[in-house]
């Protein structure tokens, strides 16, 4: 029998992964999609529910190792953050120190490009990451291939760029400009020019419902379709001139914010806005959604960043500081930017508190205009008055991408059958709401409505004729004299009465007592109240 001998010096093989070690990772992954602890079957005594239980349990166990074993196969990539040793801190790590230990791909989306006479810019990601629209403020408009960072169109308007934003895919983008919105194709070729919105300041774009949405100088919120070309909703918010605006990816409600300190939230098919919260004392300078919609950070000009409850609409954590800019990356980073000096920010624990994680500061001079993660990378775009530049920011990108939703490789056919399918499962502007998952499920019945006086006695007299009209047995013995009958008949009709009588007796009595409380607390204003005589008791 032949033995194999290793030589000194060479190294082990690589051996796979045994069967135990395979079954425990595959545990730990079913852990986390289980929901819950399973039901205690052996405390319960119904047979029948006890088989449904089990049936259902089992269910639940094939659902969670199905889904283990795809995140197995189908999402490899696992993000990470920075960590720091020791009393070494995060926000310190430079972008140098990061460029020298990324590899080569990496590195490249570290550049600043620089157009001074062209700037302050502002700039736009499509869904998937793959393309980036920049505007300068006098008049400059490109189109960027981030893969192999290559300029695909640049075109000169030639006259005031406010904002600008894609629409569906990277074929065609709109440009707030001077007097109104255009939309432009790919080429650079004008396709549209969007009258009815007026001199725009900014622009968001819904792509679930196909609605551009724009807010003008004359504080006006207009929601357009672009596949009819229909004006879905024209309302004046009345709150004055705002360049804050934001939607939510989460439900597609329009968030505005005011120089009163005020936020609203809009849809498209009413004039009144859904919720105005007050957030700050002094003028909103900035919001963002978190992707899971329920957060919402807003920055004040009294110098507070504030992170806020969606569902309670309660204030979570006050962060000191101003930013001109928030964004929200697709793993929860936080961005703020003032000036030159721009701050990432992550909850890290349990307890939904946000610190300081990354720091960075521009060239002396430079004022940051807007920040915006790339999607699916953890790159940071920053749009400033000296062109546009790119930092790189651990962590922040989602590390899988489906290909269903954004695929950064799609081909041109596949972006066709993606613009049909998006076409089909276009949502109504009526589906726009708070809480979208109120779609689909049954409306309860409303409460009913108290009777009024006189619907109260017309049925307590029908009560009372179908009484009257009623025949009495006919009984012996004296029992069914005419006096007897008379009698037995109004025993019956006081007792039909009797219900009706008691109710509006009760209704009397509450009444009155708001009556006595309200006539005791008028009496006195509240800041003369502590004087009056206390009554005896």
């Amino acid at each position: 029998m032949m033995e194999e001998k290793q030589e000194a010096g060479a190294p082990d093989k690589i051996k796979p992964p045994t069967e135990p070690e395979e079954s425990g990772e595959l545990e730990t992954r079913i852990k986390k999609y289980l929901r819950g602890d399973g039901a205690n079957l052996e405390a319960l005594r119904d047979k029948k529910l006890r088989g449904q239980l089990t049936v259902r349990e089992k269910l639940y166990g094939k659902s969670a190792e199905a889904a283990a074993k795809a995140e197995k196969w189908l999402m490899p990539s696992e993000g990470g953050y920075l960590e720091a040793e020791g009393i070494e801190k995060t926000s310190r790590i430079r972008q140098e120190s990061i460029a020298r230990e990324v590899d080569i791909s990496s590195s490249r989306n570290q550049y600043d490009i620089v157009l001074p006479d062209l700037g302050p810019y502002t700039l736009d990601f499509t869904s998937s990451g793959r393309y980036m629209a920049a505007a300068g403020r006098k008049g400059h408009l490109a189109i960027v291939d981030m893969k192999n960072l290559s300029l695909i169109k640049e075109i000169q308007v030639r006259e005031t760029v406010r904002d600008v934003v894609f629409l569906h895919n990277e074929l065609f983008f709109a440009a707030a400009q001077k007097k109104y919105p255009y939309i432009y194709n790919r080429e650079g070729i004008e396709l549209h020019c969007l009258k009815e919105h007026g001199a725009v300041l900014k622009l968001q774009f819904l792509k679930n419902h196909f609605l551009l949405a724009s807010i003008n100088k004359s504080s006006q919120l207009h929601y357009q379709d672009v596949t009819t070309g229909l004006m879905v909703g024209n309302f004046r918010t009345g709150l004055g001139r705002t360049d804050v605006m934001q939607v939510n990816s989460f439900n597609g409600v329009v968030a505005l914010g005011h120089s009163g300190g005020t936020v609203t939230m809009w849809k498209p098919t009413t004039s009144a806005p859904l919720v105005k919260m007050l957030c700050h004392r002094g003028p909103i300078s900035a919001l963002a959604f978190h992707p899971n919609g329920h957060i919402m950070a807003t920055s004040g000009k009294e110098r507070k960043i504030k992170i806020w409850d969606l569902r309670k609409f309660e204030v979570l954590q006050t962060l000191p500081g101003h930013a001109n800019t928030l964004d929200f990356s697709q793993k929860g980073l936080l961005a703020a930017a003032t000036g030159s000096f721009v701050q990432i920010s992550g909850n890290f624990s349990e307890s939904q508190s946000y610190s300081r994680y990354m720091t960075h500061s521009m060239a002396k001079g430079y004022q940051i205009n807007k920040l915006l993660f790339r999607p699916y990378e953890d790159v940071l775009g920053i749009a400033h008055s000296m062109g546009w530049s790119s930092i790189l920011i651990p962590g922040s990108g989602e590390p899988n991408f489906d290909s269903w939703v954004a695929n950064p490789f799609e081909t041109s056919k596949q972006r066709r059958e993606k613009e049909v399918r998006s076409l089909l499962d276009k949502l109504p502007p009526e589906t726009i709401m708070l809480d979208p998952s109120k779609i689909g499920t049954v409306k309860p019945p409303s409460r009913k409505q108290k009777p009024t006086k006189q619907e109260r006695e017309s049925e307590m007299e029908a009560a009372v004729a179908a009484v009257k009209d009623m025949p009495m047995k006919k009984k012996t013995k004296g029992r069914s004299k005419p006096s007897k009958s008379a009698k037995k008949k109004q025993e019956i009709i006081a007792k039909t009465k009797r219900p009706f009588l008691e109710q509006q007796t009760k209704e009397e009595e509450a009444l009155s007592r708001k009556k006595q409380k309200m006539s005791e607390e008028a009496e006195l204003p509240k800041s003369l109240q502590r004087f009056a005589r206390k009554k005896a008791t």
